[in-house]
């Protein structure tokens, strides 16, 4: 019964949200953090566009590549890393970037995919 009423009053349309609304940039919370996205064989960082000419770069999974990250974080003046638990690759590169002094947050894939208003593919 409150899934019924749910998708009733979803499929009406919300007061105060117009098309311009959705497309304004979103506050920025942290200006000082980094996003990667974590992999078996190379890890994808993205840190904001001010801060490197090419802001999206990859590394590698061996220790060498952990700390050529860290070092990367750090000269773009990166304070938090914010990254996803891919199933046991992002331990060691959790634990270097603790280790470097970083505030590492570590996002559920499967909490991430349930966020209201992600696009779902």
């Amino acid at each position: 019964m409150a899934r019924a009423a749910r998708r009733q009053g979803g499929s009406q349309s919300r007061k105060g949200h117009s098309k311009g609304a959705r497309s304004a940039q979103l506050a920025q919370l942290n200006l000082n953090a980094a996003g990667i996205d974590v992999g078996a064989d190379a890890h994808w960082v993205a840190v904001p566009p001010d801060r490197d000419e090419r802001p999206v770069q990859c590394f590698g999974a061996f220790t060498a590549d952990l700390y050529a990250l860290a070092a990367w974080l750090r000269q773009c003046q990166i304070e938090t890393v914010v990254m996803e638990s891919t199933g046991i690759y992002w331990i060691a590169l959790f634990e270097v970037l603790e280790e470097r002094g970083f505030d590492v947050k570590l996002v559920d894939p499967h909490a991430v995919r349930q966020v209201p208003g992600r696009r779902q593919t």
